[in-house]
């Protein structure tokens, strides 16, 4: 069993790798934020705390989100786990290795998406999707072949996300960036990060990251 953590800033590309690393080798990705509305909805013990805690407004404690992790763990459903959204903190980094140890597991990589923030704030704010059928396109390296037309199914319902301009993106990099550099600096100290070019084609990423895994498998 692999388990890993992805790291890497908004529009990195972290959901595309995930989706690929489940589909080609069975893996689970554990995003906080599915794990907690499943909960709400399950009507177990633990479930019932987190919907508590969310009708009264109040943020998940790591107790809760390690305990949700804990029952994904046991479950054993896949050839390994990504962790999506946590750890955010040292406390969580440090509470999610004590919970893999007791599971009698580990973690074995975690997998930094560099990039070159320019070139991202780039590769972000071309981009736009089809509002039909969820084709996503870009202004540079992938232009519809009619202008104002999906590709795929026709539409004319083009659209853009509101927070892909270049002010908004720089504000959500540096709170990244501010909230992620004490994990790197933890997570290198103990042998566990590396690093791959987040911005190089996603075949390319795929390869680099599948390399890290397979080197780690060893």
């Amino acid at each position: 069993m692999t388990n890993i953590i992805l790291l890497g800033p908004p529009g990195a590309g972290k959901g595309t790798q995930a989706r690929r690393l489940v589909e080609e080798r069975g893996m689970v990705q554990l995003s906080t934020g599915d794990m907690l509305r499943e909960a709400k909805e399950s009507g177990t013990e633990m479930g019932n705390k987190v919907a508590e805690v969310m009708a009264k407004g109040q943020l998940v404690t790591d107790e809760i989100v390690i305990g949700l992790i804990e029952e994904k763990l046991a479950a054993d459903e896949g050839t390994g786990f990504i962790f999506d959204g946590f750890p955010r903190t040292l406390a969580q980094a440090d509470a999610l290795g004590h919970s893999l140890s007791r599971m009698g597991q580990k973690l074995d990589a975690v997998v930094e998406m560099k990039v070159d923030d320019e070139a991202l704030v780039e590769r972000i704010t071309g981009r736009f999707t089809c509002g039909n059928c969820g084709e996503v396109y870009h202004d540079k390296t992938k232009p519809t072949k009619v202008e104002g037309t999906c590709d795929v199914c026709g539409s004319t319902n083009l659209k853009r996300r509101a927070d892909d301009n270049a002010d908004s993106l720089r504000t959500r990099l540096m709170e990244y960036y501010k909230k992620t550099s004490p994990l790197l600096g933890y997570y290198y100290h103990s042998g566990d990060l590396f690093q791959v070019d987040g911005l190089a084609e996603i075949g390319e990423v795929a390869g680099a990251i599948a390399r890290v895994l397979d080197q780690q498998g060893d």
